[in-house]
């Protein structure tokens, strides 16, 4: 249905509208911070993976597709690409499922993180800094023992994108 829809109404590129141009002006907190400052993306990036990674233990994944699917690709191909081309970029060249998906569920993540992760972090921070027992976990979680035989398998090759 969506294909025939499609071909009626096309879905236009992303690149252009205001939260896939991540970087290219910062919006600042209530404390005069950047919301996207580089510490803060790789804190809620890696938040977004451990929470993949609980949903798919939770679910009987197998370690193999765990680390593969969460960081792996993540790591070796998805970030590289990113890098090059760009978010906006990405998200337009992949099938059609994740281009809507994309366009849905981005502007939901975006509302999560802007609406409850950012406020949370500032209150933290305004009261007593690192939340010790979190970073324990992450710290002590099992997917770390399960990518060191994993990181034993990876071909010596790294991707290229131009």
């Amino acid at each position: 249905m969506a294909g025939k829809r499609l071909a009626r109404f096309p879905m236009t590129t992303i690149d252009n509208t205001e939260m896939w141009k991540i970087g290219k002006h910062l919006k600042t907190r209530p404390n005069n911070a950047p919301f996207f400052e580089p510490g803060l993306v790789a804190g809620i990036y890696c938040a977004a993976m451990m929470a993949q990674i609980d949903v798919l233990l939770e679910h009987d994944h197998c370690w193999s597709e765990i680390c593969n699917e969460s960081v792996i690709e993540a790591v070796d191909s998805l970030n590289p690409y990113m890098h090059a081309k760009g978010i906006a970029n990405m998200v337009d060249n992949c099938s059609t499922t994740a281009r809507l998906g994309a366009r849905k569920w981005g502007p939901r993540f975006d509302y999560a993180v802007m609406q409850t992760v950012i406020p949370a972090i500032d209150a933290t921070q305004a009261d007593d800094g690192i939340n010790e027992n979190l970073l324990h976990k992450f710290n002590e979680h099992e997917v770390h023992d399960a990518l060191k035989v994993c990181a034993t398998m990876r071909p010596p090759i790294d991707i290229a994108v131009f």
